[in-house]
């Protein structure tokens, strides 16, 4: 069900000379770059199941039901007027019958999802620690740019629980905690398979990385794609492979 209202202003997003739009709240949370890395980062197969963990607008399920005409995508989030923001999204974009957002906390996926249900999971998740940073005052973005509530371990143990043998694991998630991560993933069987290190620019320094964990996947080492640079230069405009992922 989609409220009448929302409680604060929204503003209405383009992407792909218009063919999409999403509507997202004028201050609190709102979706950056790394939302759109991420929905470029892999190819579906046209049968897939996907669950976006903590989907907030919507941006990552919009993109990926607008790019690929097969999958089918399910957003789980957990902050109300997110929810709302979402489900509007998805109507707006005449999308019901490829989305469907649902409300809930990961910490207790086991209540929206039944295990071993979805093929692949994508997640651009809170990246600092609770304590590690002076947390947003607006409480709808530190939820999601800080882990106040859902840490590492309950996005891995959510997503392993919901996704089949062999199914995949895509996410965005800041370079300086790769390590963190890659032993997480492996401790719950779900080693990292494949990644890739965002720069700024050419000779600026790494900041996220583009990570593809499989379930129950081979413990070996990852394979390393080439580096993305979303610009050219430092102060110039995006990078032609940048540029591609907002062409229609």
């Amino acid at each position: 069900m989609i409220s009448d209202c929302f409680p604060g202003p929204t503003d209405e997003a383009t992407l792909f000379d218009g063919r999409l739009t999403c509507r997202q709240n004028a201050e609190g949370y709102r979706f950056s770059q790394d939302s759109v890395l991420l929905a470029h980062f892999f190819k579906p197969s046209p049968s897939e199941h996907i669950l976006d963990l903590g989907s907030g607008s919507g941006i990552i399920a919009l993109i990926l039901a607008y790019r690929w005409p097969g999958p089918a995508v399910t957003g789980l989030e957990i902050q109300s007027r997110l929810i709302d923001l979402a489900r509007r999204n998805v109507a707006d974009n005449r999308l019901e019958e490829r989305i469907k957002i649902v409300e809930g906390d990961l910490r207790n996926i086991a209540n929206h999802c039944r295990a071993a249900s979805f093929d692949r999971v994508v997640c651009n998740p809170p990246y600092r620690k609770k304590g590690s940073a002076r947390p947003n005052p607006d409480a709808e973005q530190a939820v999601a740019r800080h882990e106040v509530r859902a840490a590492l371990d309950d996005i891995v143990r959510a997503a392993c629980w919901v996704m089949v043998d062999g199914g995949r694991f895509d996410l965005v998630y800041p370079f300086d905690r790769l390590a963190e991560l890659q032993d997480r993933l492996g401790s719950a069987g779900c080693p990292v398979a494949r990644l890739r290190k965002v720069y700024g620019y050419p000779g600026a320094v790494c900041r996220l990385v583009l990570v593809e964990a499989v379930k129950g996947g081979a413990d070996s080492d990852p394979e390393i794609l080439p580096p993305f640079h979303v610009r050219t230069r430092q102060g110039a405009c995006c990078s032609p492979e940048m540029a591609r992922f907002y062409e229609p």
